[in-house]
């Protein structure tokens, strides 16, 4: 293909001017089997380009490995965007943000400590050359000056947002040059802080939601030479458990984007398909209150979270015949999706009586965090004993992020880090009791001083004011569900307890996992991790990926770490994102 070059105040590809017109698109929020549909649908829109974050956690979950299967076969991933016409924009991070867990960081980083990310940190370079060391040599083929569709790479994310550090910034240029890659470099910043995000001799773009003329003139007082390119256009916004479903007007959206054409500026569509924070992916925001976001992030997209085109696809498509070709092709019908109600969950097993099946106890004196326990996701169930019979209270010095207390196995409350809880007040009986604290990582935060984020107890615990001491923690990562053993009848449990059922269907299809009913927990569909549920909201259906049924008979567990009203769900075939703002 041909190779992106930079020339005055334009691009130009291959020898002619070239107006770069994208949309992100992350592979990793994409169920695989669903890649090449989505990337039709990227061309149909209008689109020449898509743009792509690389999630270091994702690929590197333990430090000296890689992970490239699956759902994180980035080479294919952009094989089919070449086979589709399309050019990309690759941005490996090392953060990247994206209301991802942690902004794309390995938790392992987090183990060390002290140690400051995103920054020149020598502990923290040595993971990141380690990384891009794995990484570029998958990516190099695919680069444009090697025929492939990745026109230009993006040296780090929103830097000026979070510090000011040459020294690290110019290290990651020098070691993706190092590395091979040949194309034209970019940083991405909001207006205010492009000085301090960019690189000299480095293309600087800017991000913005609105006011299109304000953003390029900053962009272009800060940088006097070069093209005008907005590399997060956010034509919508993301979701966080507890507030509204956030919608942006398709015309408002459209308006802007019309703007940003006729000044001839490059643009990226943030998002034009969001997708969905599968499993435990999702991240967080931490502005003196802790906010995990939702599973879903259809963020109001061009394209909905199931694929299927929306009315501001449509808007955004007629903005676009004004300014460049857009395909004289039919526009696909929206994915077939499957109506299904009444699913029984027969069987059921408790989460506590079953934490040995799934991880394996660490003791010591005093709880150890998630990253401690080389864990990433999931839950840490810690346990010790108290000894002094009467009222008490426990004092919680860190919670990340939210902890369900037992005495003896009975419920004796919650304690949320997000609404700044810390105590809780129990009767311990004569004899004493066995304290169980199971505590869930909600999503790392992603943005801001606050990515430095190690999960579970991550503080000392008092009973009365006396340090608890001889603690066993059990890692509880949820990444394998084969070895729990489900039982059938008997009256509905209360407390955490996974819960299992099978249904029939005749082939593959999309759908929405309704739980209705049910409190909160996460759920898998043949072991499948579709993401977390709890009736909170906004979100109210969790999406299914037609390939991840099969024709005959599908497994669901679902985890519910409260109570359910009914041992049944429902799978429809729309979906339910939640009220919205009046």
């Amino acid at each position: 293909m041909p190779v992106l070059r930079i020339e005055g105040n334009e691009f130009r590809l291959g020898g002619e001017p070239f107006r770069i017109i994208s949309g992100g698109l992350h592979y990793f929020r994409v169920h695989p089997g669903q890649w090449r549909d989505r990337l039709r649908k990227a061309r149909l829109l209008g689109l020449n380009t898509v743009d792509t974050y690389v999630p270091w956690n994702l690929h590197q979950p333990r430090p000296r490995t890689f992970r490239s299967d699956d759902g994180l076969d980035l080479p294919a991933f952009l094989e089919l965007a070449q086979q589709e016409g399309l050019h990309v924009l690759l941005r490996p991070g090392p953060y990247i943000c994206a209301e991802w867990e942690g902004g794309g960081l390995p938790s392992w980083l987090l183990a060390t400590p002290g140690i400051g990310l995103r920054t020149a940190d020598p502990r923290y370079l040595e993971a990141v050359d380690d990384y891009l060391d794995r990484l570029l040599p998958l990516v190099v083929p695919y680069l444009a000056t090697n025929g492939g569709p990745v026109l230009a790479v993006q040296v780090e994310n929103e830097y000026g947002a979070y510090g000011e550090d040459p020294v690290y910034l110019t290290h990651l240029q020098e070691r993706l040059r190092q590395g091979g890659v040949d194309v034209p470099l970019f940083t991405c910043d909001q207006p205010a802080d492009l000085a301090r995000g960019s690189i000299p001799g480095v293309l600087s773009t800017v991000n913005f939601g609105s006011r299109p003329a304000q953003g390029l003139a900053a962009l272009r007082a800060h940088q006097g030479d070069g093209p005008l390119m907005c590399t997060e256009f956010w034509n919508g916004w993301f979701d966080r458990w507890g507030g509204v479903h956030v919608l942006r007007d398709a015309g408002s959206a459209a308006a802007d984007l019309d703007e940003m054409l006729s000044a001839g500026a490059s643009v990226n569509l943030y998002m034009f398909h969001g997708g969905t924070n599968f499993g435990f992916t999702n991240g967080a925001n931490d502005k003196h209150t802790y906010r995990p976001t939702i599973t879903s992030y259809d963020y109001d997209a061009p394209l909905d979270e199931a694929g299927d085109i929306t009315p501001k696809y449509l808007a955004f498509r007629d903005v676009l015949a004004r300014h460049t070709t857009v395909p004289d092709e039919p526009l696909p019908e929206p994915s077939k999706k499957l109506n299904l109600l009444g699913v029984r969950l027969t069987g059921n097993t408790p989460l506590l009586g079953s934490a040995g099946r799934l991880g394996e106890a660490v003791t010591g004196p005093r709880p150890l965090t998630m990253e401690e326990l080389g864990q990433d996701f999931g839950f840490v169930l810690y346990e010790t004993e108290l000894r002094e019979p009467g009222p008490t209270l426990l004092h919680f010095a860190g919670i990340a992020d939210r902890a369900q207390v037992f005495l003896d196995g009975a419920a004796a409350g919650v304690l949320e880090r997000e609404q700044h809880e810390a105590a809780l007040a129990v009767t311990v009986p004569d004899g004493g009791a066995t304290l169980a604290v199971l505590v869930e990582n909600q999503g790392r935060v992603n943005y801001g001083q606050g990515i430095h984020d190690r999960k579970g107890l991550t503080g000392a615990v008092t009973a009365g004011g006396t340090e608890l001491t001889g603690w066993s923690s059990t890692p509880l990562p949820l990444d394998d569900l084969s070895g729990l053993t489900f039982t059938t009848g008997g009256p509905q449990p209360v407390g955490p307890t996974f819960h299992r059922g099978e249904f029939e269907v005749e082939g593959p299809a999309d759908t929405y996992l309704d739980l209705t009913g049910w409190t909160k927990g996460n759920a898998w569909i043949n072991g499948f991790a579709l993401g977390r549920h709890w009736s909170r909201g906004p979100q109210r259906r969790l999406y299914v990926p037609g390939p991840v049924l099969r024709p005959g008979t599908n497994e669901l567990v679902v985890l519910e770490l409260h109570a359910t009203a009914r041992a049944t769900v429902d799978l429809r075939d729309t979906p339910d994102l939640g009220p919205t703002e009046e």
